[in-house]
């Protein structure tokens, strides 16, 4: 029989401190009873002796110390799940809130879910179609990564986690694909955003969303992803499906963190983050992957903020050592009107050569993206080139390469929010765009696809070795002439 405690002794910030309990432990639910009747939840963050310090998910606000009543509840914070979560929106605790029905589960699980056996974990691989040509060109994303977007106050990344959710498929497997989408500490005007950009644009028959205001309590922010990643590991694991996560902002899950560890009076680490920070957001992003043997999985792509565009900053820094790569928005492409504005040159998705290629996207893609690649950071360094010496001073080929570098930001980044382009037509548009380039410069594209896709063949271009004079020829020829004629034809005199 559960025990009932009236023992509270402290309110600190969301915490509060519970004397004289027994047989408590770490992670347990704790049911709250407030002296109006209302009922709150929290978990257990400590436990010392007879102490337990709780973390109340909605707050300690209208607590009284004396008549506030507690009930250690023996197991920790659970969720009810089942396929009807699909198409449905909900708290950040898991409570539905579109008027719908309440959820009939088919089994409650841990939000914290169970440790994956690495030796069960199956390499990432297959390539997953965002419809955003700069990603699936550039920084292919694979079933089973983690591919954060790193953005910046004020940038469009709102808009590009919409479209990613609309647009994002497996190819050839549509019918157990999903979305499962959890927005951290957002305001109510982009929530009501993104809930009809899903449901206008249809999205929302294969999302699950998790919505976290930010007037909500930082501890609920804390639990949020817990229950979007709890949901897509029942839905990819025991149902089969393709799930793709995407979180954002994970700035304000760790600024929730932050205001957690202070009120807890911990020894501050980076920035007054606490020390864990490394560690918790890895508990959260290591629940991406693929099970050998099963055939769902589940694909991360968090967002966040970096604050005051710093990308050393502790969020975007710890992130980048756990994840897979980086995709960076630029506010430099933001502010001349390119979207979405993706910097495709620090950008990076370390598992892309695992997810394209003849068998999953096509023959060129490695090859086109590789050159594509080259060839824009030549036009860059072509245009600050041109900046400082003008642009006669240019030789012809810096001339194409800064023509292409203009043409792949205004028609291969620049696609706009609402422009869904396939993996096809994403790399017919690479080979228009090379097409601006001299052949003999597309040196990392093998003849073969040159031929192919641009109609010519760079051998039968090339100038024959026959057919070539070298003007060096007669005066590397004078060098073998002795030393004596050198002498006797010389206008001067020699001792």
């Amino acid at each position: 029989m559960l025990k009932e405690y009236k023992s509270v002794s402290e309110v600190v910030g969301p915490l509060m401190l519970v004397e004289g309990v027994e047989n408590v432990k770490y992670e347990e639910l704790v049911d709250i009873r407030l002296q109006n009747g209302d009922r709150r939840r929290g978990r257990v963050l400590e436990i010392e002796n007879d102490k337990a310090l709780v973390q109340v998910y909605e707050g300690t606000s209208g607590i009284n110390l004396r008549e506030t009543s507690t009930r250690f509840l023996g197991k920790p914070l659970e969720l009810g799940v089942s396929e009807d979560m699909i198409g449905r929106v909900f708290d950040g605790l898991g409570n539905p809130i579109d008027d719908g029905p309440k959820i009939i589960a088919d089994k409650s699980l841990d939000v914290n879910g169970n440790p994956m056996n690495p030796y069960a974990r199956d390499y990432p691989d297959e390539f997953i179609q965002t419809g955003v040509s700069v990603i699936d060109g550039l920084n292919t994303l694979v079933r089973g990564q983690k591919l954060p977007i790193f953005s910046a106050s004020g940038l469009p990344h709102n808009q590009l986690a919409a479209q990613i959710a609309r647009q994002a498929r497996v190819l050839g497997d549509d019918t157990h694909f999903a979305v499962v989408f959890a927005a951290l500490g957002i305001t109510f005007e982009e929530s009501r955003y993104f809930i009809d950009d899903f449901t206008e644009n249809g999205a929302i028959d294969q999302s699950v969303l998790f919505i976290n205001l930010a007037d909500d309590p930082a501890i609920e922010r804390i639990s949020t992803p817990k229950m979007a990643l709890t949901t897509a590991e029942y839905l990819a694991y025991e149902k089969g499906y393709h799930v793709l996560v995407i979180m954002t902002d994970m700035t304000n899950y760790a600024e929730a963190l932050r205001e957690v560890s202070a009120a807890r009076k911990e020894v501050p680490g980076r920035r007054g983050y606490p020390g864990y920070l490394y560690t918790d957001l890895a508990g959260i992003y290591e629940r991406a992957g693929r099970i050998k043997g099963v055939e769902g999985s589940i694909t991360q792509i968090p967002i966040l903020t970096m604050p005051e565009d710093d990308i050393t900053h502790p969020i975007p820094d710890l992130t980048g050592y756990i994840t897979e790569g980086q995709i960076i928005m630029g506010r430099e492409l933001h502010k001349r009107n390119l979207q979405p504005p993706i910097d495709a040159t620090p950008s990076l998705s370390r598992l892309k050569d695992n997810g394209i290629g003849e068998d999953k996207t096509r023959d060129d893609h490695k090859d086109t993206m590789n050159q594509i690649y080259a060839a824009y950071t030549s036009g860059k360094q072509a245009k600050e080139l041109a900046n400082i010496l003008g642009e006669a001073a240019l030789s012809d080929n810096d001339k194409s390469f800064m023509k292409f570098a203009e043409e792949f930001e205004d028609k291969y980044i620049s696609q706009g929010f609402y422009k869904n382009r396939t993996i096809e037509e994403t790399l017919d548009l690479g080979w228009e765009l090379l097409k601006l380039i001299p052949v003999s410069e597309l040196k990392r594209i093998d003849d073969k696809l040159i031929k192919k896709y641009l109609g010519v063949d760079p051998q039968a271009n090339a100038e024959s070795d026959d057919d070539y004079s070298d003007p060096l020829d007669e005066h590397d020829a004078d060098l073998t002439v002795t030393r004596d004629e050198r002498i006797e034809n010389s206008p001067y005199e020699y001792e």
